[in-house]
Order: C-alpha cells, then structure tokens, then sequence
C-alpha cells in the first residue's frame, strides 16, 4: 500500500505548517510527500498517482479545497483512498465525525491503520464535491470573505460580517430562480438553493442534520423570496438543521438533484470552491470515493 501525502503549504495561513511537518517528519512507516504550487496542484499530483492501478491512500493535507481537488482525481478508482489531514482555515467536512475530530485527523498513525467507507459525491455542472454546494446568498457571502481578507486590519470574522453586511444591505438577499426539483417547478426569487452530501458548510452552518454521505441521496433545500427580517429570523434555525420549524417557508426534498436557471449569473460555492453560471444541474454523481478515517470515529 503506498501512502502519498499531499501538502498544501499556504492552507491555514500556514500556522499549522510546523506541527505537521514534525509528524511528518516523525513518521517511521514508508510514505511520500509533495507540496503544492499552485491552484489545481493537488489533483495534478493525484491523478498522477492513482494512474497506475496501485493500492494508495492519499492524504488532503490542507483545507476543503485540498480535500476536493483530491477527492476529484480518486473519484470512481475503487483502488485509491483519501482522507483529510486538518491544517486549512475551515476543515468543514470533517465536522460529520463529531466533536474533537480535528486533533484525531491529526494522528497521522490513526488514519493510516483507519477503516474506509465508499462516499457518493455531488455533481455541480460536471464538477465534483464531497460536501456541500450552495447557491444564493450565502453562496454570494461565501465568495466575498476572500476578497475581504485582504483588506488591512480585517480578520476573519471580521470579513464574514462585512460580507455579509455588503450582500444583504446593498446587493441584496433574492434572485431571479427557475427551479425543478422532482415534481416540483417554481419560477421565482430565491434566496438559498442548498444541496448537501456532508453536513456543514460556511465555517458550521448545518442545514440537514440527518444527511449522510453514503447514503445515495442528496439532501436539498430552497429558500423562496424572503425578506431581510424573515432572513436575519430564519438563519439560526437554518444553520442548526432546524428547517422543519420554519413555518414552510423552506422547501426540502430528498432525492437524486435538481436543476435550476437564472437569467443572472450565478454564484455557487462548492466545497468551498467558487464557480459561476446561468444554468446549473446538481445531481449525485456516478462516481464514488473512498474516504478512510480513525477507527474510533464513526460519521
């Protein structure tokens, strides 16, 4: 069994870099290890890996980017594994395996000797996820918080709010949204289109509690049009998979995807991961992927 670690050098603003280059470093079992250099690097190097038909488990050493790209290059090759060694800013969707589960996905050792569980993934208009893929406002808010972390003095935090403050104050909560979703047609505004594989998102927004990643079913919620009041009144519930309390005003449903347009551009956000268009099919991808984790954990 080969064991390729895939280091991502800028994830977490690199605070977390030394800690993992000492397990790394500590390491007395054989593996391998490369540093990214750019966007898209860490699928480069794992599609070169998987090529060969080896046994492999691979390790996302980085945030939910790493971890997608990843998991994009071993999707459908029933001979590779990954997993996610926590050293980014967000680390989502390891929050399916409960509380603690960033220090256990640090124990390099755990991992390796971990059991594996065949995951499905959301296909997002060709692209693969392993998480969640929003589109809306928080989609919207999501993609702002880069650009606003660049400005002096603003924290983390600090451009969440500011995000947010710019999106539903000035730009505005609803979109122009066709929607399918089973037997369900709406043309419309909306405000949230959710589609969730994992459970978390957003830094710990859980919209559905109860989904599951191997369970071959996407769970899904829209928001229609709603105001800022309603908005900033549904948001708790929405972000504690209280969605059944809201009074219909979120529709959910359970299935294999939904398509949806707009007559403006659109902004998704894909395990964390941002992508833009008019037109958007979601549904659950063909492919699978292996995802191996601490034996003392279950999701």
């Amino acid at each position: 069994m080969r064991h390729l670690f895939i280091v991502n050098p800028q994830a977490g603003k690199r605070k977390y870099a030394p800690q993992l280059q000492q397990k790394l470093d500590g390491l007395d079992w054989k593996h391998e290890i490369r540093y990214t250099q750019y966007a898209g690097h860490a699928r480069e190097i794992a599609e070169e890996a998987v090529a060969d038909g080896r046994p492999i488990r691979i390790y996302a050493c980085g945030g939910d980017g790493t971890l997608n790209e990843v998991v994009c290059a071993a999707a459908g090759h029933p001979h590779a594994a990954v997993t996610n060694v926590p050293v980014g800013t967000g680390n989502d969707f390891l929050k399916i395996f409960g509380a603690g589960n960033k220090l256990r996905f640090q124990d390099l050792d755990a991992l390796r000797q971990g059991p594996q569980a065949a995951f499905d993934l959301i296909d997002c208009n060709g692209r693969l996820g392993i998480g969640v893929a929003c589109v809306g406002i928080d989609a919207r808010i999501g993609a702002d918080v880069e650009g606003y972390k660049r400005l002096p003095l603003v924290s983390g935090i600090g451009a969440y709010i500011l995000a947010l403050i710019v999106n539903v104050l000035f730009k505005g909560i609803n979109q122009p949204t066709v929607v399918d979703m089973g037997d369900w047609h709406f043309e419309g505004e909306t405000a949230v289109i959710c589609v969730c594989n994992g459970r978390y998102y957003g830094g710990g927004f859980m919209p559905v509690g109860e989904a599951m990643p191997d369970d071959g079913v996407l769970d899904i919620l829209v928001v229609p049009k709603v105001s800022r009041l309603t908005f900033f009144q549904l948001v708790g519930k929405y972000a504690k998979g209280r969605y059944k309390e809201c009074g219909g005003l979120v529709r959910d449903y359970h299935g294999e995807g939904l398509s949806f347009s707009s007559s403006r551009e659109l902004v998704a956000v894909i395990d964390g991961e941002e992508y833009r268009a008019r037109n958007f099919v979601i549904r659950l991808s063909d492919k699978k992927v292996n995802f191996f984790y601490p034996g003392d954990l279950s999701y």
